[in-house]
């Protein structure tokens, strides 16, 4: 089954055990946002966006597959890299799915970018790991030059 591009894939049932190690360890996080930041920091130094590989890897923005998501480094599709946030979250316990959204917006007004946005509290924090490569920080996301 190919990712949902518009709505939410379902969380993977059958995890890698590299992954189910790095979920136990974020069980152990104080509360939702301190789960989130974690999260956030350990996705950061595992993957980026780029641009030209946007486009040059253009078919691998449909798959799900989250054994191969978890097994690279580097780059990762938006919409890849938000697939395995929200399997951390919500395989923490500490997020249900209905708590992250999945948000469209235009980069260089012309390119379709996901990112997401959670729900802790009463407030929405705005997660585009993707876009940290080009300077868009914990709680922004990229939109057309920004």
């Amino acid at each position: 089954m190919p990712l949902d591009m518009f709505g939410k894939t379902p969380v993977a049932d059958t995890l890698p055990s590299e992954m189910q190690e790095t979920i136990n360890k974020l069980k152990e996080s104080k509360n939702k946002e301190d789960c989130l930041k974690h999260s956030y920091e350990i996705l950061i130094k595992k993957y980026k966006g780029h641009r030209v590989q946007t486009y040059a890897k253009l078919f691998g923005i449909f798959s799900n597959d989250i054994v191969k998501f978890w097994d690279k480094q580097g780059f990762l599709h938006c919409t890849n890299i938000n697939y395995v946030m929200r399997t951390l979250l919500v395989r923490s316990g500490f997020f249900t799915d209905d708590e992250i959204k999945i948000k469209w917006t235009l980069v260089w007004y012309t390119s379709p970018h996901q990112y997401l946005q959670i729900k802790i509290d009463n407030s929405d924090i705005n997660i585009d790991i993707w876009s940290y490569a080009y300077g868009i920080k914990y709680n922004d996301y990229a939109y057309g030059f920004h």
